[in-house]
């Protein structure tokens, strides 16, 4: 059982890692398509804010995170989050090295629905897995488009109401900074969803006295520590497969539309977390804000056939993460004779 549980922890370690590489996009993308920070100084800057983040999500944040599948104590539940983890960091890696820009967290809960499913001792809670993951994320899509290209819409108000070159650049500023704040709720999110399912390793091991696997106790400090330098290390990549696909390749971004982009994606994730409590992606925040922003104006600003591209893996993210899941999970019960 301690071999299993290790392969948690180095598994979900991992999948921080590649989570960093998908979310570095969401920090790295606006501000440097409009110059407004250089590549290098935006990856290291997103690292930094991310660490912060993820340590005051672990210590004063709450998020709910969905019980998408059975996940029993012992052997079998461990095997449960190594196939998991497994099966939503093969996904990350393949989506991250084709420049699309999917979702983490649908992975990640894709592959716990499916390594339940898989398992002989499991079980998946559809209910959960539609109404909390699958449902919402489409949801925030829609708002979050639509709220980025309200604002674009404002700044070009704004814009040519002044002197426009005066107010590009202060926009460009702006968008640096709201690319900071999407950090800080880049690192609330993430580290305390991955350090969940550390803990929920540990409780599966027997090492978290009198605390079932649904009961969700609060992650140790090392746990969000190693988390969040673990995410850092992604986004200090800077993402750049992700990043140019959100940043050049969607829509040519000028000064208002990086800004309204960058703005409704820290809105995003701010509200999410500190308010409604709940998990919301990065990468799907900042492409349906950068789409929304392109397209507020003129429909043939937007590359519609990479667009075409991310809605097929941002649909095919949750089976896809199940499949290889329940695939590690099958092999797993196999081989322990269960």
């Amino acid at each position: 059982m301690t071999a299993l549980l290790v392969a948690v922890v180095v598994l979900a370690l991992a999948f921080a890692v590649s989570n960093g590489l998908h979310g570095a996009a969401g920090t790295t993308a606006a501000p440097v398509a409009v110059r407004a920070l250089d590549p290098r100084a935006a990856a290291l800057l997103a690292a930094v804010l991310v660490v912060l983040g993820g340590l005051l999500g672990g210590l004063w944040v709450t998020l709910a995170v969905p019980d998408v599948a059975v996940v029993p104590s012992g052997p079998e539940g461990l095997r449960v989050l190594v196939a998991a983890l497994a099966g939503a960091l093969v996904w990350n890696l393949v989506t991250f090295w084709r420049g699309l820009p999917t979702s983490t967290t649908q992975a990640l809960f894709g592959g716990v629905a499916g390594a339940g499913l898989g398992s002989s001792t499991g079980g998946v809670r559809w209910d959960a897995l539609l109404g909390a993951v699958v449902v919402p994320a489409f949801v925030v899509v829609v708002v979050v488009g639509g709220l980025s290209a309200a604002t674009y819409l404002l700044l070009c108000r704004l814009a040519a109401a002044a002197m426009p070159a005066r107010a590009h650049r202060r926009m460009r500023t702006a968008t640096a900074v709201a690319a900071a704040a999407t950090a800080v709720g880049s690192g609330v999110i993430d580290a305390q969803r991955t350090a969940a399912v550390v803990v929920t390793g540990l409780v599966a091991a027997g090492t978290v006295p009198g605390a079932s696997t649904l009961d969700h106790p609060d992650p140790p400090v090392w746990a969000v520590v190693v988390v969040a330098v673990a995410l850092a290390a992604g986004y200090a990549t800077g993402g750049r497969p992700i990043a140019r696909t959100v940043g050049e390749r969607l829509v040519t971004l000028d000064a208002p539309a990086a800004l309204a982009a960058q703005t409704a994606t820290a809105g995003a994730l701010h509200v999410s977390a500190l308010i409604l409590g709940q998990p919301v992606s990065t990468s799907l925040s900042v492409t349906s804000a950068v789409v929304g922003a392109g397209a507020a104006t003129s429909l043939r600003r937007v590359r519609w056939h990479v667009v075409r591209r991310v809605l097929v893996a941002w649909v095919v993210t949750v089976p896809a993460s199940a499949l290889l899941a329940a695939v590690v999970v099958v092999v797993l019960d196999l081989l322990a004779g269960a």
